[in-house]
């Protein structure tokens, strides 16, 4: 037998941008924070990207630029996430995911230095944090994409269904298919049942 195991591949959770202010936040971030290693966070824009759309307009911002800003609104969202939750580590790039997963901590994604240097990723509003989580996921061979979000999906159903119920963002069935593990939209009370049995990363 090998002396060194290679390490276990990553699970990522995505946490929705509707969760911020929700009174589940916090001690969810606390209970992933416990689980540690493999869990990578991805944090939607929240507020900060909504301020964005609210600004294109009355700017006149073109959607390249808007698309550059959400992602760091998504980046300043992990740095509040992390203030919550210090026992997570903020993770730019996949080197300092795997340092963080060595320390036996959960990674929080800082995603402005792999998507800002992207080209497969379009920049328009059609491409939300849902595709962006899909995308890190894909990168990083994670065994699966848990998006946590404050409304359920409906029994049964898959990406495609999501987004025509608007769920997720039109692009987001694409860049799921590409995952080989399984996808899916939880709770967050479902997310802590779940975490307690220790089968979010399996």
């Amino acid at each position: 037998m090998p002396d060194h195991l290679p390490p276990p591949r990553p699970a990522v959770v995505k946490l929705g941008g509707s969760l911020v202010g929700d009174p589940a936040l916090t001690p969810l971030l606390a209970t992933l924070a416990r689980r540690g290693a493999p869990l990578v966070l991805v944090a939607g824009g929240g507020p900060l990207a909504d301020g964005v759309r609210a600004l294109q307009p009355r700017l006149g911002l073109s959607d390249a630029a808007c698309h550059r800003m959400a992602i760091l609104a998504m980046e300043q969202t992990a740095h509040a996430l992390a203030d919550l939750a210090p026992g997570l580590a903020l993770a730019a790039t996949p080197a300092e995911i795997a340092a963080a997963h060595a320390e036996g901590r959960a990674a929080l994604w800082l995603p402005a230095a792999m998507a800002l240097a992207a080209r497969d990723l379009p920049e328009s509003w059609e491409l939300t944090s849902d595709s962006l989580a899909a995308w890190l996921a894909h990168a990083l061979s994670a065994t699966r994409l848990t998006l946590v979000k404050s409304a359920p999906a409906p029994t049964g159903s898959g990406p495609a269904d999501w987004a025509a119920a608007g769920l997720v963002d039109p692009l987001f069935p694409a860049f799921a298919a590409r995952l080989a593990g399984p996808v899916e939209v939880t709770l967050p009370a479902a997310l802590l049942a779940a975490s307690a049995q220790k089968d979010i990363a399996a």
